[in-house]
């Protein structure tokens, strides 16, 4: 009970402070631990230790994977398996090397950490992007690394042991036996995720209970599935549920929202259990044995190993430096690292101690760093380095939608185009975009986008119809901030206005851009200038610093190739006089290249760019 109290008190303040949960659990079970207060100990558990938490491990992985979609997977495909590939051995063998020199241990005992340490996992990364909500394809990238590494690491982290333990197997015996791990895992999965697909589609489970029963047998099924992976191949368990939980989340089965629910209230728990229990078994005495080295390992690892990583995993993607650098300095340890050194500990104690607490002191201490700085202070590192876009959902994938998904992405704005012709999907997402495939009109499509963080909602299809349902979801069942919507026949703008909804007839504009370049050829160049390089943001004057400040005053402290273009008060927008006075509530228009007018926005608000 001590432990499921703690738990819940962790994830209630972990919402309450937007910080991801794992840092309150680990702190918690330090607290009840044999270095706290003592109210949890390791002979409380006595040998059924290992297979709670191997049980706990499959739950928490089978549920992270199973919420890894397809449209997730197709939104950086290169970089989640490059991540998963070259990342883990660079990983694997940089943390290596790094460990080697930093405690000068045996290369067995090396690659050991090295393997453990390849994990990142869905049990930090998940929580981690709940309350910091970086660009999709950024999101995916690291979700996907968390459960693929997941497996890799476990898997790995068993076959290496071998070199730590008598006998020393060769390496091909070493490669033999991780392929042959994850064979039997992969292929316990298929078929563990076919019998049960097949359960919950074509077999009448009950006529009045079919929702709780398709929970439990999920529930159970997952259970089973990693109790038989593991009865064939000692720990292929890990690779069976995360096969399965793939398949399944992506098998479009009945009742998967309650499923999915019931699924997460169930890892919760779990997940509380498990890392309260394995940082209860932390001894501080095994972090100061590693002394400097220690220090050095983590900062080698965080420092070195995990942006190279990066670096080279998203060589040539669609990422920007920025993202690249957040990506590399935000991949905090999890529950595979803690679980399987724990677990490797207790059975190294007897034979070789020092390499034990070596193990267990090196894993946890980066596990601590990790959490306590990388997890902790995610949303300020993604703050300083300006990766947390607004996010814009535009309806419709064509020529309209794609040439304005590509504008905002270029300004660095999150942006996700629902799309329900399949030949259009496939056209957006080889162009690059982020796209969901389905009816943009349709509320389950929209949430699913993530209409409910959004900021703006463009509805961009050639169907004036599909477009005003769109605009009347999102104004009146999302309440987003900015609504607009393409008018392709000029007759039904007034039905959008009488919405609130900004209609942009399609016509008119055209007709507007034609004026333009026959009665004023230079400023139509100029727009279309600014389109490619330039860019055009408002902003509201709530600093107190600005206010009483003329125009003259401010446009002094701006960079070079930046204007105020407009100020628009109660309504009312105006070209600027210099010595016009600012007051609260203002909305300055800037105008200019692109880095001078995101300098110019810093400038005026460095509270909200710090």
């Amino acid at each position: 009970m001590t432990i499921l109290g703690l738990g819940v008190a962790a994830q209630v303040l972990a919402d309450r402070l937007e910080i991801p949960s794992v840092l309150f659990l680990i702190l918690a079970g330090i607290a009840v631990g044999p270095e706290g207060l003592g109210i949890i100990t390791p002979a409380a558990f006595g040998s059924s230790l290992p297979a709670i938490v191997g049980l706990s491990v499959a739950i928490i992985v089978f549920e992270g994977a199973f919420h890894l979609k397809r449209e997730k997977l197709r939104q950086t495909p290169r970089a989640a398996f490059r991540l998963g590939t070259v990342g883990a051995i660079i990983g694997l063998v940089g943390t290596a090397i790094v460990v080697r020199l930093a405690l000068g241990t045996s290369w067995g005992l090396a690659l050991l950490i090295g393997a453990l340490l390849v994990a990142t996992g869905p049990t930090v990364i998940t929580p981690l992007l709940d309350v910091v909500p970086v660009r999709d394809r950024v999101g995916a990238a690291l979700e996907t690394e968390g459960i693929v590494n997941d497996v890799t690491a476990a898997i790995l982290s068993v076959v290496v042991f071998d070199l730590v333990t008598p006998g020393n197997p060769e390496t091909t015996s070493l490669f033999q036996s991780f392929i042959t791990r994850l064979g039997v895992g992969i292929l316990v999965g298929v078929l563990a995720a076919s019998i049960l697909w097949y359960l919950l589609k074509h077999v009448d489970l009950s006529p009045t209970n079919a929702v709780q029963n398709s929970r439990l047998i999920i529930l159970i099924g997952a259970i089973a599935t990693y109790g038989v992976a593991e009865a064939l191949s000692h720990e292929s368990g890990i690779a069976a549920v995360a096969t399965a939980g793939v398949l399944l989340g992506n098998a479009d089965l009945p009742y998967e929202d309650e499923i999915a629910a019931f699924k997460g209230d169930i890892t919760l728990v779990v997940l509380s259990f498990v890392f309260i229990v394995l940082a209860s078994l932390l001894s501080f005495d095994d972090l100061l044995a590693l002394g400097v080295g220690g220090l050095l390992v983590v900062l080698g690892v965080t420092c070195l190993v995990r942006p190279l990583q990066v670096l080279i995993s998203t060589y040539g993607d669609q990422f920007t430096f920025r993202e690249q650098l957040f990506m590399s300095t935000v991949a905090p340890r999890g529950i595979i690292p803690a679980s399987v050194a724990t677990l490797f500990a207790l059975q190294l104690r007897s034979s070789s101690p020092e390499a034990a607490t070596t193990l267990v002191g090196t894993v946890f201490l980066v596990i601590l760093a990790t959490v306590v700085f990388e997890g902790g202070f995610a949303r300020h590192i993604a703050e300083v380095l300006d990766v947390i876009p607004m996010r814009v959902i535009i309806v419709g994938g064509g020529r309209v939608g794609r040439g304005l998904a590509e504008r905002l992405e270029d300004r660095g704005e999150n942006v996700v185009i629902i799309e329900q012709d399949q030949a259009t999907v496939e056209t957006a997402r080889n162009a690059g975009f982020t796209v969901h495939h389905g009816n943009g009109a349709n509320s389950d499509v929209l949430t699913s986008a993530g209409a409910e963080n959004a900021k703006i909602v463009a509805a961009a299809t050639g169907d004036d119809d599909a477009n005003l349902l769109v605009a009347q979801l999102a104004n009146s069942k999302f309440d987003v901030e900015t609504v607009i919507a393409r008018v392709n026949t000029p007759g039904n703008a007034e039905a959008f206005e009488e919405l609130g909804v900004r209609a942009i007839s399609a016509d008119e504009s055209i007709a507007q851009s034609m004026d333009n370049a026959v009665e004023r050829p230079a400023l139509s160049e100029w727009m279309s200038e600014l389109g490619r390089t330039g860019d055009v943001q408002e902003i509201e004057v709530t600093a107190e610093r600005l206010v009483g400040k003329t125009i003259s005053d401010l446009d002094r402290e701006l960079p070079d190739g930046v204007l105020i273009a407009l100020v628009s008060r109660d309504g009312e927008s105006q070209i600027p006089e210099p010595d016009l006075l600012l007051q609260q509530g203002d909305h300055l228009t800037f105008v200019g290249r692109r880095n001078a007018v995101h300098e110019a926005l810093e400038r005026c608000h460095p509270e909200l760019h710090a």
